[in-house]
C-alpha cells in the first residue's frame, strides 16, 4: 500500500469519526426528548389504571372518559416538547429567564425614573413639577407603552432578545440632588458565569443633580465567548407609544415626529408628521429624538451609532396617544473581553435654552421658522422673551411689554407711513381735479397724471406699506414661537388658563366648519380690532387710491378668515395681535392730533417749485406705467382693425 492510500484511509476515518460524533449527540437530545414523552405518557397510563382501578369498585360514579385522557396525553406531550425547545433557546440564559419584576426608583430634583429587572429598562419617566392638561402628573412614558433591548446571536446562530430577560441589580435606589451624583447596574448574566470567568451584559445609569439628562453605557463582559465571531455590531431596539399631555391631541400630532443626527452635520432630519413613515438610514448618527408638542425623549450617544439604524413612526387608533415612534441602533462591538458604549438619555422640556446648553443641536428640533423667520426668532424674540420672563412675573405682561418694544421700533415707519397718507389727504382737491379731467375713459393717463402730482409734491404712494412689509415677517416668526415656546405652557392670564393654547370660553358641543367647536375670545377681539383699523385705514384713502372695488370687500374678508385660523391656535398670539391693534389705534390718534396739515400744505406747495428730483423707484414705476400703456394701445388698435 503507498503512501498516498495511507492517507487517504486516514482522512476517511477522521471524517466518519467526527461524523459519528455529531450524530450521537444529536441522538442524545432526541432520546432526552423521546424519554420525557415515555414519562409523560406513563404519568397518563398509571393514571389511567388508577382511574380503572378505581372504576371497579364505584364503576357507575367514576367512570372515566378516554376521550378526555388521549386529549389529556397530547396536549402533555406538546408540553414537554416545548419546554425542551424553550430550555433549548434559552441555553446561554436559562436563568435569567424568571424572576422578580420590582421596580427600582432613581430621582433628582427634575426627574424621577422608574428601571424594571426585566428587560433591565427604563420603564417609567416622571417630570416633577409639571402636570398634563387635565393636572395630572407628567409621565412621558409607562412600562406597558415603552420597549427597550438588544437583540443578538449566540455563536450557534440562536437568536436572544434582552427585552424578555431579567437582569439582576448591582445597587439599590437612590435620590440625588445638588452637584451629587450616583449609579445603579442592571446585569444579564449568562449561566455559565463565574468569578473566574465573568459573562454578562450591564446597563450602567447613572444621574446627576438638577438635570434632564440621564447616563446609560451599555457593557459587554466576557460576551466575545458568546457572540459569533463575525458580529461587529448589536442591534439595539427603542421605541415608545407616547400619551397625550396637552389640550388638543390635534395639535400634539400635527407636531409629533422622530427627529435624528448625523455624526458632523449641524442639520436634523425627520419623519413625516401626517402619516406613517419607516425609513433604513445610511450614515452614523449621533442621536435620536422622539419629540412631542412640548418634551422630548432623546437617546444621544457618546461616540456614534454604526451604519445602519432604522427610524419607525406611524399614528395610533387609540385617542388617546399621540405618535408610536421606535428606532433600530447598531451598536458597536469590537469582538474584546470587556466591551462599552456610553449613551445619554435626554428626558425633559423642549425649552430652547435648555437644549442649546448640550451643544448637541438638540435645539434644532424645535420649529421656529425658515430663513428669515427662525432667524428672528433665535436671535431677537427668543434672548428678549427669556430675558422679559426672567423679570416679570406674568406671562400676559411679557406679551404686552414685548409688544410695545416692537410697536417703538416700528413707530418712525409707521410715522413716515402716516405722514405720506397725510400729504395724500391734504392733496384731495387736486386729485379730484384729474378725476373729473381724465374720468373713466382713460384710466392709464389718469394714474399717469396722479404719479406726476405725487412726484411734484415729494409724495411716495408705496410708503404706506412699509409698516405692514415690516410687521409680516414679525408676525409669522411669532406664529412659530408661541405655539412652541414651553415658557407659556400652562401660564394663566385672564380668563386664559393657558396661553399656548386656544382661551375657550365656551364649549358649543358640536363642530362648526371652518371654525371649531369653541369660542377663542382673544382670536375673537383681535378679529374685531383688525376689522376695526381696516376700517380706519381705508377712511383715511383718498378717491384716487380706492380704485379696485373688489379689493375692498376683500380686505375685510381676510380678518375673518384669520378667525378660523386662530380660533383653535395660540391665545398668545391673538392676545399680541389684538395689542398690536390697540397700540396702533393709540398712535394713529397722537399722530392726528399733533401733526399740522398746514404746515404740511406748505411743505407741498414748496416742494413743488423745486427741480423734480427722480427716484429709481418712480423711474421704474413711471417705465412700467408707459409699458403698459402702449400695450393698452396695441390692444385698441387691434380691435378697431377687426
Amino acid at each position: 500500500m503507498d503512501r498516498k492510500s495511507v492517507i487517504g484511509f486516514v482522512l476517511i476515518a477522521v471524517i466518519l469519526t467526527v461524523w459519528m460524533t455529531i450524530n450521537s449527540n444529536n441522538n442524545a437530545k432526541e432520546a432526552a426528548v423521546i424519554k420525557r414523552q415515555q414519562d409523560s405518557i406513563a404519568k397518563i397510563d398509571a393514571a389511567k389504571k388508577s382511574q380503572e382501578s378505581v372504576a371497579k369498585i364505584d364503576a357507575p360514579k367514576n367512570k372515566i372518559d378516554t376521550n378526555v385522557v388521549d386529549s389529556l396525553k397530547v396536549a402533555l406531550n406538546q408540553d414537554s416538547i416545548n419546554k425542551v425547545l424553550h430550555n433549548e433557546s434559552l441555553s446561554v440564559f436559562i436563568k435569567a429567564s424568571k424572576g422578580e419584576n420590582k421596580p427600582i426608583v432613581i430621582e433628582n430634583e427634575k426627574i424621577k425614573a422608574t428601571i424594571f429587572p426585566l428587560g433591565g429598562i427604563i420603564g417609567q419617566v416622571e417630570l416633577k413639577g409639571l402636570k398634563t392638561s387635565a393636572g395630572k402628573p407628567l409621565i412621558l412614558f409607562t412600562k406597558d407603552s415603552t420597549h427597550f433591548g438588544l437583540a443578538f446571536f449566540d455563536k450557534q446562530r440562536r437568536r436572544f432578545s434582552t427585552d424578555s430577560l431579567y437582569f439582576s441589580a448591582v445597587g439599590k435606589a437612590f435620590t440625588v440632588s445638588g452637584k451629587d451624583s450616583n449609579s445603579i447596574a442592571l446585569r444579564l448574566y449568562a449561566d455559565s458565569t463565574s468569578a473566574n470567568n465573568p459573562q454578562y451584559i450591564e446597563y450602567l445609569y447613572s444621574l446627576r443633580g438638577n438635570t434632564y439628562m440621564l447616563g446609560c453605557t451599555i457593557s459587554f463582559v466576557g460576551f466575545d465567548k458568546v457572540f459569533p465571531n463575525d458580529m461587529s455590531y448589536v442591534d439595539l431596539s427603542w421605541g415608545m407609544k407616547t400619551p397625550t399631555q396637552e389640550k388638543s391631541v390635534t395639535n400634539e400630532r400635527d407636531v409629533a415626529t422622530v427627529f435624528y443626527n448625523f455624526v458632523g452635520e449641524e442639520g436634523l432630519e425627520e419623519l413625516s408628521t401626517t402619516e406613517n413613515e419607516k425609513k433604513s438610514l445610511t450614515g452614523e448618527l449621533k442621536w435620536v429624538s422622539f419629540k412631542q408638542q412640548y418634551f422630548s425623549s432623546i437617546l444621544i450617544a457618546n461616540s456614534k451609532f454604526t451604519n445602519g439604524s432604522e427610524v419607525n413612526i406611524s399614528i395610533p387608533s387609540d385617542p388617546l396617544s399621540v405618535k408610536s415612534m421606535s428606532c433600530k441602533l447598531p451598536v458597536p462591538f469590537g469582538r474584546t473581553a470587556k466591551e462599552s458604549f456610553p449613551m445619554r438619555f435626554y428626558f425633559g422640556p423642549n425649552k430652547f435654552s435648555e437644549l442649546k446648553s448640550h451643544n448637541l443641536n438638540l435645539e434644532h428640533e424645535m420649529d421656529l421658522g425658515w430663513g428669515l423667520f427662525g432667524w428672528l426668532n433665535r436671535f431677537a424674540f427668543i434672548p428678549l422673551f427669556t430675558w422679559l420672563g426672567n423679570n416679570i412675573v406674568s406671562y400676559g405682561l411679557v406679551i404686552l411689554v414685548l409688544t410695545f418694544i416692537v410697536k417703538i421700533i416700528l413707530f418712525p415707519v409707521a410715522y413716515k407711513s402716516f405722514l405720506s397718507s397725510a400729504k395724500m389727504r391734504v392733496m384731495k382737491p387736486e386729485i379730484d381735479e384729474i378725476n373729473e379731467k381724465f374720468g373713466s375713459d382713460d384710466p392709464m393717463k389718469k394714474q399717469q397724471a396722479t404719479m406726476s402730482l405725487y412726484k411734484k409734491a415729494g409724495v411716495n404712494p408705496a410708503a404706506g406699506c412699509i409698516p405692514l412689509l415690516l410687521q409680516i415677517p414679525i408676525l409669522f416668526a411669532l406664529i412659530r414661537l408661541f405655539p412652541t415656546a414651553f415658557e407659556l405652557r400652562q401660564k394663566p392670564f385672564l380668563w386664559a388658563t393657558d396661553l399656548s393654547t386656544y382661551d375657550s370660553v365656551w364649549d358649543f358641543g358640536f363642530n362648526i366648519p371652518f371654525y371649531g367647536d369653541h369660542m377663542s375670545m382673544f382670536a375673537l377681539l383681535m378679529t374685531i380690532s383688525t376689522l376695526l383699523y381696516t376700517w380706519m385705514n381705508q377712511q383715511m384713502l383718498t378717491p384716487g387710491s380706492a380704485q379696485l372695488p373688489g379689493m375692498k370687500w376683500l380686505i375685510y374678508l381676510m380678518p375673518v378668515m384669520f378667525l378660523g385660523f386662530l380660533n383653535s391656535y395660540s391665545a398668545a398670539l391673538s392676545y399680541y395681535y389684538f395689542l398690536s391693534n390697540i397700540i396702533t389705534f393709540g398712535q394713529m390718534a397722537i399722530m392726528q392730533r399733533y401733526v399740522d396739515h398746514d404746515s404740511i400744505r406748505a411743505k407741498i406747495d414748496a416742494q413743488k417749485l423745486k427741480p423734480v428730483k427722480q427716484s429709481g423707484f418712480m423711474q421704474r414705476l413711471e417705465q412700467a406705467q408707459r409699458k403698459r400703456l402702449e400695450e393698452v394701445k396695441n390692444q385698441k388698435g387691434k380691435k378697431n382693425k377687426k
